[in-house]
């Protein structure tokens, strides 16, 4: 979504400056504004919505691609309705499918029989019944827990008390995932099926007990109380837009090309100070009652540090790192599977590629060590079978599909020394990955530009880090953290008083300045959950 590069006349202070333009920056200012708060919102790049963006990925076609992210689940209704946003989010009927040998596994939500039915065929009956109880035990943890994201932070206790379950708590919160699912599954893939929940965006081991692998899972399978992951109609800029629309419509200035160089926190009694260039280098400064900053922690510090103030507090001490590699493709058509099931119902969900427990676990292995795996564990949807108004006429009319590719266990230290190089080794492997599955080489049937050139793009992490902001090219700008109060924990951060019961996860060491993004408590994912929360703290203040 555009913003224009006009002249603004910038008032000298504003209740509120919004230090980024993602779309949880742009759900502060909307809030904010639709207050009566004066904002102005700040957004480095030429263009607001950071990672939540539709883009002409492709040079001369007309397709425009979820470049970055591309599913919703965590936004709540609740900051839809709030806000008045034209935003659609469409269901999709298949959950996931699984190629296997010379068949697969497939999750049909509506069609108990047929998913049953598939795991007979996979061996693996007894584990279907397995996979329902599990599913309603979690989804019930989902619909006790949702609630509670738009409200100030409970206490881990007050948590469990509402989930009601111990058993599942257990599962879920204080076992490793791992763990888990080999006590829930007998199947190797099935469990990797599950597992996979547990590692969108995360570098961790399964069995890991510092239970990074199950934070992530928590925050996958609670969205919406129900844990789909929905499709949004016009792709992820369609959400961004809306929220850049509401708070335009509200009053807020929104100035791109704004790249802020420095944070003055500003005491109880005084002002913060915000200080930044514009598109053509001219320098300003502005006075704040409040900074809401959207961009990471670790950017949030190193720009109090450029105006001599001291650390947010929000910071971990371990560097983010980002695990994924993402790529977007545009095809001719669906390619062709082994096994001969229909395409559409394999690519309307997701489609998961060598992504068993057990290859999961040799990938990661083999990351850690260093290397780019043999057979890199990556999943896929096709947006265009939901919503096919991302494509152009001509393309639609042609039968033309796009696929977004995100692959996992792929650290960002696999491409610092050689970024290029890296990035088309571990492409190479996950297009081999694919293939491994597929009756035909995913290349062949790559849509081709005017010039010739095929429609793919890989971003590695250290792409995301270039291009979006992201440090370390991590989606969640650190690791994600439990959506309740837990003060002075390890992975809260120092143990500076910071999200205790009734706070609402945003606050800082600094009494006038808040984050607003990922990087917040109950950050992650594309939510608002954090704008409205940094938006919900100034105003109760």
């Amino acid at each position: 979504m555009n913003a224009s590069h006009a002249p603004v006349r910038i008032a000298a202070r504003y209740d509120a400056v919004v230090v980024g333009g993602g779309h949880n920056g742009l759900t502060a200012a909307a809030y904010l504004a639709r207050a009566g708060r004066s904002v102005l919102v700040l957004e480095r790049l030429d263009h607001v919505g950071g990672a939540a963006v539709s883009a002409p990925v492709f040079d001369g076609v007309d397709a425009r691609l979820s470049r970055y992210s591309y599913l919703v689940s965590l936004m709540p209704r609740q900051v839809v309705d709030e806000l008045g946003l034209r935003l659609t989010l469409r269901r999709r009927r298949f959950s996931s499918y699984t190629p296997v040998g010379d068949g697969g596994l497939l999750v049909d939500n509506g069609s108990d029989d047929a998913t049953r039915a598939s795991f007979e065929t996979l061996g693996a009956g007894r584990d279907h019944e397995a996979w329902q109880a599990f599913s309603a035990r979690v989804g019930r943890l989902a619909q006790r827990l949702f609630p509670t994201v738009t409200a100030p932070l409970v206490s881990r206790e007050e948590a469990r008390a509402l989930v009601d379950d111990d058993e599942t708590w257990r599962a879920v919160v204080e076992q490793p995932l791992g763990e888990t699912l080999r006590a829930t599954f007998a199947s190797d893939v099935v469990r990797g099926v599950a597992a996979t929940d547990g590692l969108i965006g995360t570098f961790a081991d399964l069995d890991d007990t510092a239970l990074l692998q199950n934070r992530c899972y928590l925050y996958h399978v609670i969205g919406g109380g129900t844990g789909d992951w929905d499709v949004p109609v016009g792709g992820m800029g369609a959400v961004s837009g809306a929220l850049h629309d509401a708070a335009r419509a509200a009053g807020a200035t929104v100035v791109t090309g704004a790249q802020v160089t420095a944070v003055d926190p500003g005491t109880a009694r005084s002002d913060a100070e915000v200080s930044w260039t514009d598109a053509d280098g001219g320098t300003h400064a502005v006075r704040a009652g409040a900074v809401v900053s959207g961009a990471a922690p670790s950017t949030l510090d190193t720009l109090l540090a450029a105006a001599g103030g001291s650390p947010s507090g929000r910071e971990t001490a371990q560097a983010p790192e980002g695990a994924q590699l993402k790529v977007n493709m545009l095809l001719r058509r669906l390619p062709r599977l082994r096994e001969g099931i229909d395409p559409v119902a394999a690519f309307s969900g997701t489609f998961h590629v060598n992504e068993s427990y057990s290859q999961l676990q040799a990938a990661h292995a083999q990351a850690a060590a260093g290397q780019v795996p043999d057979l890199p564990p990556c999943e896929i949807y096709c947006h265009s079978l939901t919503d096919d108004s991302i494509l152009g006429p001509d393309l639609r009319a042609a039968g033309a599909q796009t696929l977004t590719l995100f692959g996992l266990h792929m650290p960002a230290r696999l491409f610092r020394d050689d970024p290029d190089g890296a990035r088309e080794r571990a492409l190479a492997a996950t297009l081999r990955s694919l293939d491994s599955v597929l009756a035909e080489p995913i290349q062949d049937i790559l849509w081709r530009g005017p010039d010739g050139a095929p429609c793919l793009e890989a971003r590695s992490p250290v792409d995301l880090e270039g291009s979006v902001g992201l440090p370390g090219g991590h989606i969640f700008h650190r690791d994600l953290s439990w959506p309740w109060a837990e003060p002075g924990t390890a992975e809260a951060g120092p143990a500076t008083g910071l999200d205790a019961p009734g706070t609402w996860g945003v606050e800082t060491l600094h009494p006038r300045v808040l984050v607003a993004g990922a990087g917040a408590r109950r950050g992650g994912g594309v939510s608002g959950i954090p704008g409205r929360s940094a938006a919900m703290a100034l105003l109760a203040g």
